[in-house]
Parts: C-alpha cells; structure tokens; sequence
C-alpha cells in the first residue's frame, strides 16, 4: 500500500522504514530536508511540502501524521485543502482524545476520514513493532489494515496467554486494535501512558529505597529537629542496586520492559550522573486524571506518579519553604540544611 507520512523525528523515521521492509510504499516530508534525503536513501519518495506529499500519492490516499500534539491543527489547516472525498488522515502522535472528536467531525464534513492512532514503542519500534491502539472511522481502519499489521510486532513475538489458547486469534495478539469511534485510540494510549507514569515511578521509589538501606552506617545529625534513627544496626545494606535490578528480570513478578530499560542504564552507570531526575510529562499524565476526575474513578497512584513529575521539577520548591517557615513562625524551628549529612 501507498502511505504519507510527515514527521520524521526518531518514530516517524522507524515506522517508515519498517513500512518499506515490510514492500509497502512510503512518501515523506519533514520540514528537516536532511531527515527527508537520509530516507529516500533507503526507499522512500521524498516530497519538499505537503502538496507535493498529496500529489505524489494515489486516490483514495492515506496520510499519517507523526508530530508533536500542539502541531497537529496547523498541518491539518495546511493539507485539508489539498486533500478529496475518500482520503484518510491518521494522527498517530500524542493528541487528546477530545480534539480527535472535533477534528473527524470537521473533516468528515468534508467526506475526509480521520483515524487517531495511539502509538507505542519508542524508539525500539523499529525492530519490536508498535503497539497501536486505533480509533474511528471503522471502515477507513478495514482498507488500510495492512499498513498497522506491517507497524505491529505481530502475533509471534508473545507467547499467546493461556486461557486463550484454545480459542481462535484475536486482532489484539496481532500487537493492534481498533478501539472505537473517534478518539478511542488516543483514549487508550492516554490511559497507557498513566499507567506508565505510575510504573515507572514505583521502580525509581522501589530502587531509591534499596540504595538508602544503608542509612544506619552513616552519621545521624543529633538535635531536636532530626528525627533520630531508632536502630541503625537494621539499616546497613549496601545493595548492588544495578544487579538487583538484573536479577528482577529473571522470573520476578515485576519483570518488564521498564525493568529491562532502567538495569541497562543502571549497569552502564548505576549512580545515573548523567541524570539530574527532572522529569518531563507530555500532557497524557494529565488528561488521564482528568478523565478519572470526570468520570468519578478513583486513580491515586497515577496521580501521585504525575504530581511526583511536578516536584521533579522544582515546582513544590515553594511550598516546601512555606513549611519550613511555618515551622519556624508557630515553634522556633530552625531549618535545618541536612537531617543526615
């Protein structure tokens, strides 16, 4: 089949060439000539703008959008002219699922069809295939699922799960689904990414709890502010933590490809130096508790995971020197610089 794809950044670029080898045709633009040049070196038809995208693909035509969220509006303004009844526009970045509702309505005013398309795998996707969780138009989805079965990892890559077993494959074991209507997809890939933010944040609390078990052999600042430790003796483990880690992906129940990530960073450097542990979140932590706030469903630890990439980022820097001079104000505390030194 025939694809458009603008945004060639490290995804956009592996979802192209895993098209071409899977002997589909891609037709690029980025607005980095050299990202468009260095893939028409390995098959794909390069294209200097969006019109010519346009022109270069066959009716009825296909074109994924692989860009940042707050740019998706903008191009969609700039292509819509350029695009005829029966083609299909797929955004398969980051957009909230409400914009994807607003947007299929506006172009399927125009007979356009829009599919949002939630996709993960990062930049693995390559050579692991991308899990892609898709929503609406149902029958845009049908006539251009050869080009998300050629994205997916596929049914072999997992062992199938076991009450399953005896009944016939689903598209889910494929490695891609359509979710539903309008903005189905990038609910789900929502939802996907909160439960990340929560994943991730229990093995950086699990793993910053095993590298301070040796807090008992350490000197303990002795005054009235410091709460004293009450037995050192069971605090003086110095824990390989990047073994550890090694060891968890090998018949542990918290095995994962997060935990397969964080023990190779861990052994190539297990005191992270090049890391300052400022965090980044790229709006679906958000959403997703906007959703459970909307819908009354409890999601405490998906919250605390997003607000802890808040304090990440020196955004509690305040409040914290509110406490301290309350603490100061009401009983004379002086502020301490560190509890342990």
């Amino acid at each position: 089949m025939e694809l458009g794809l603008i945004g060639l950044g490290r995804m956009g670029t592996h979802m192209a060439e895993r098209l071409l080898s899977h002997h589909h045709t891609v037709v690029a633009f980025d607005i980095d000539t050299h990202a468009v040049q260095a893939l028409a070196s390995k098959g794909a038809r390069p294209a200097s703008n969006v019109g010519e995208l346009v022109k270069a693909l066959k009716t009825p035509r296909a074109i994924w959008l692989m860009i940042p969220a707050g740019l998706v509006d903008q191009t969609i303004t700039e292509i819509a002219p350029h695009l005829t009844s029966g083609d299909t526009l797929i955004d398969g970045g980051n957009s909230f699922y409400q914009d994807d509702q607003r947007r299929a309505a506006q172009l399927g005013s125009q007979g356009i069809h829009y599919l949002d398309a939630g996709t993960s795998g990062g930049v693995f996707g390559l050579e692991r295939g991308y899990c892609l969780m898709i929503g609406g138009d149902e029958a845009a989805f049908r006539r251009l699922e050869p080009i998300f079965e050629a994205l997916a990892p596929g049914r072999d890559t997992v062992s199938r799960t076991a009450a399953r077993n005896k009944t016939p494959p689903i598209q889910a074991e494929a490695g891609y689904l359509y979710c539903g209507p309008s903005g189905a997809g990038h609910f789900v890939k929502m939802v996907h990414n909160g439960i990340e933010y929560g994943l991730m944040a229990a093995y950086a609390e699990g793993l910053n709890l095993l590298r301070h078990a040796n807090i008992g052999s350490k000197p303990v600042a002795q005054n009235a502010e410091t709460t004293p430790l009450r037995n050192p003796d069971a605090y003086r483990y110095n824990l390989p933590i990047a073994d550890i880690a090694e060891l968890w992906r090998r018949g542990s129940v918290v095995s994962s490809w997060l935990l397969d990530l964080a023990a190779d960073a861990l052994a190539r450097d297990p005191e992270l130096k090049d890391f300052h542990g400022r965090v980044s979140d790229s709006g679906e932590g958000r959403w997703t508790l906007q959703a459970a706030i909307e819908s009354g469903t409890p999601a405490p630890t998906l919250a605390s995971a997003l607000f802890a990439r808040f304090e990440s980022r020196g955004e509690s820097d305040y409040a914290r020197r509110i406490l301290s001079a309350l603490r100061s104000e009401f009983g004379g505390h002086a502020e301490q610089s560190g509890d342990r030194p």
